[in-house]
């Protein structure tokens, strides 16, 4: 069983940036699938971006590719996300995620994880 747990949050104005850090426990996550989602107010969840273990290939969402990377560091079973040009609609909670399906064609990880962290909220002002 893996525990996540988000930090890095917090307000930011337009243009800025933030960097989210997810901390995994329970269990090495070097094969899991990690994500990120996020939450408005009145919205449903979204999924903003994903890293495979073991080599790494990334999925983002249209509405932050090219503003937003996550990475992994495993050796300290961490995963960032590292958002920038940040825009009032990036406001959200977001959460941590963790996938240990570790099959080189699945994609449904964007649908959901197995795991869930708690969540760090962003606030950016225009």
């Amino acid at each position: 069983q893996v525990q996540l747990v988000a930090s890095g949050g917090g307000l930011v104005q337009a243009g800025g940036s933030l960097r989210l850090s997810c901390a995994a426990s329970g269990d090495t996550i070097t094969t899991y699938v990690m994500g990120w989602f996020r939450q408005a107010p009145g919205k449903e969840r979204e999924f903003v971006a994903a890293i495979r273990g073991s080599g790494g290939s990334t999925y983002y969402a249209d509405s932050v590719k090219g503003r937003f990377t996550i990475s992994r560091e495993d050796a300290k079973n961490t995963v960032y996300l590292q958002m920038n040009t940040l825009k009032p609609d990036d406001a959200a909670d977001y959460y941590c995620a963790a996938d240990p399906n570790s099959n080189p064609y699945y994609t449904g990880f964007i649908y959901g994880m197995d795991y869930w962290g708690t969540g760090t909220l962003v606030t950016v002002s225009s």
